[in-house]
């Protein structure tokens, strides 16, 4: 894999510790990109405001009540893209907590802050299976099935490799050694 577009800043915090600086710009379009299970939302909350997460799984329940329930995907996405398109004309930093490991999902996502002239970011999850389908299981009721997880986890590599190609303007790739060391720091435009 060609290196990331912007290389992963470190900035020591204190001598007893080293943390892992993602500069965000604001506002920007800010894609998550993991398997079920890697902690994608886990880390949405502790970094980013309620207002500012746009989740996949919170459009399932607003469309059908159950996050669960995959049939209703293409109404859910609709209503993610809506929010995400709404949220960017009013330059709002707008935070997508999707798997997005499909390029057709993110060239969508990219396309609609291109149409409102605003950069994006992503924020890649390289986290072990083992590690994804452990948190997995550890999120009751919301548990995904392994086989998912595990089809998930095979999407991952490529998609990472496709990045560098996507127009970012900063790519971020969290592993097991960093991601609980990241801290985000907002770049004003």
């Amino acid at each position: 894999m060609k290196a990331a577009k912007a290389a992963v800043p470190r900035a020591a915090a204190s001598e007893a510790s080293v943390l892992l600086r993602l500069e965000i710009p604001d506002p920007s379009l800010v894609l998550l990109i993991g398997p079920s299970g890697a902690g994608k939302s886990t880390f949405a909350a502790r970094h980013f405001r309620p207002a500012e997460i746009v989740s996949s799984d919170r459009c399932r329940a607003l469309v059908c009540d159950d996050e669960r329930d995959q049939s209703v995907n293409r109404a859910a996405f609709g209503l993610l893209h809506h929010i995400a398109r709404a949220r960017l004309s009013l330059r709002r930093l707008t935070v997508i907590d999707a798997t997005n490991l499909e390029t057709r999902a993110r060239r969508r996502l990219l396309r609609i802050a291109a149409d409102c002239r605003i950069p994006a970011v992503a924020i890649a999850f390289n986290l072990p299976l083992e590690k994804c389908l452990e948190q997995n299981l550890a999120r009751s009721p919301r548990v995904v099935e392994e086989e998912v997880v595990s089809y998930h986890a095979r999407l991952l590599a490529p998609a990472i490799e496709r990045l560098n190609r996507e127009g970012y303007e900063r790519i971020y790739l969290l592993d097991e050694t960093n991601v609980n060391d990241a801290v985000i720091e907002r770049v004003r435009r």
